[in-house]
């Protein structure tokens, strides 16, 4: 039981408000709530009383008395977030306004089986709690992100490409050993969406988050919600067919953009084209290390090697023939780039940008704006602590 299962609706809509505000007054949250002003103010001095909210100083001045800023209380308890890639393992602890107080990343194989991996996820967070010398019983909720579909109710995972072996394995019920805390599981670019859509305090309503890195998937941001659909299955982007002649992806079609522009395809290309003799440079890589990867690709063309551009051009253009369809489709407001690949290089991004805007509609990209993610690395590690505190204050909205 934490300390706002006993709170009125009310009470419990001001918290909600804080959470995805900057900085709220209570004339900001009654705007937001839409309740009263003095029904606000009553709610809010409860909330102090109890040591749910903190003021934390006056706004600056709008021309009449200034404002003092609430936001939620940092002893609240912890949450854990944990975000797992194909290739890294990210886990955190945070406070509840999503304030990191201990963070380790490290590489990890998501083809390794589930078993390893969560027991990894499970030292690592007992070594965060004693370095921050707390006990399990502090952490409020578990969020976890995972490369792959995922059935959000149930929180398994449902036929992952990339993590066949976590086909009905329960991180619920393996993290449940430690915790009696609830944990929630959720797509990780689902979870690069929600993190973007707290960041942005809900100012855009409708938005989609592309994660390009071993796999390719989209998070879908629609009336200030991520969109999962029926079976937890949408934006699952990667799966799009962008030339019906293509290679064979590993989720048995031909021609899908994850198996022509994610990592390996720049992997593949680099490998041909220092084969081949067209980029010197990449052959030189390729004679001292035996391997190539996307990271020397945009070293290469930072350096001006013609072929490494012409990968970056051809893998971003397929990336954006997908978008493109997706903008159509969805008429976003802005599309944000993330992911292992998103900063390979400027020219990656304008190929994006052009692809885009030449395949595209011109009503749908009237207002688009095409963008990194701002939070960058950090996306999935805030879109999990934001799933807790919004799965935990909604569950204890709807008992009321």
């Amino acid at each position: 039981m934490t300390q706002w299962d006993d709170l009125s609706a009310a009470e419990l809509a001001v918290l909600e408000c804080v959470f995805w505000s900057a900085g709220a007054s209570r004339h900001m949250l009654a705007r937001q709530s839409a309740f009263s002003l003095s029904k606000t103010k009553a709610a809010v001095a409860g909330l102090v009383e109890r040591g749910l909210l903190q003021e934390t100083g006056l706004q600056e001045s709008t021309g009449g008395r200034r404002a003092e800023s609430l936001r939620l209380a940092q002893d609240i308890g912890l949450v854990a977030a944990i975000d797992l890639g194909a290739t890294s393992l990210d886990v955190a602890l945070m406070t509840p306004d999503l304030q990191p107080v201990a963070h380790h990343a490290e590489p990890a194989d998501v083809r390794a089986a589930p078993g390893v991996i969560m027991s990894r996820v499970r030292a690592i967070l007992r070594e965060q709690l004693k370095a921050c010398r707390a006990k399990p019983a502090q952490v409020i909720g578990i969020g976890m992100g995972v490369p792959g579909p995922v059935e959000f109710d149930s929180g398994l995972l449902v036929n992952p490409p990339l993590m066949p072996g976590w086909e009905g394995f329960s991180i619920r019920e393996e993290l449940r050993e430690d915790y009696a805390a609830p944990a929630f599981v959720d797509n990780d670019v689902n979870l690069m969406a929600l993190g973007e859509l707290w960041r942005l305090h809900r100012t855009l309503p409708n938005f989609l988050v592309i994660k390009i890195g071993t796999g390719i998937g989209c998070g879908i941001v629609c009336h200030g919600e991520v969109y999962r659909g029926t079976d937890g299955a949408a934006g699952d982007a990667g799966h799009i067919c962008v030339d019906y002649d293509g290679p064979r992806c590993h989720c048995g079609n031909v021609g899908c953009v994850e198996a022509m522009a994610a990592a390996s395809a720049f992997s593949r290309m680099a490998l041909e084209a220092a084969q081949s003799g067209e980029s010197p440079q990449l052959a030189r890589v390729l004679a001292q290390r035996g391997v190539l990867t996307p990271e020397d690709v945009g070293q290469a063309s930072r350096s001006g090697d013609v072929a490494a551009n012409a990968i970056i051009q051809r893998c971003g253009q397929l990336v954006g023939r997908m978008l493109a369809s997706l903008v159509n489709f969805f008429n976003p407001s802005h599309v944000f780039i993330g992911g292992g690949l998103a900063r390979i290089g400027p020219l990656y991004l304008a190929s994006i940008r052009q692809s885009i805007y030449h395949r595209s509609l011109a009503l749908s990209t009237r207002h688009l704006h095409i963008e990194y993610t701002a939070l960058g690395e950090r996306a999935g590690l805030v879109g999990a602590g934001a799933l807790v505190m919004q799965q935990r204050l909604r569950g204890a909205l709807r008992r009321r």
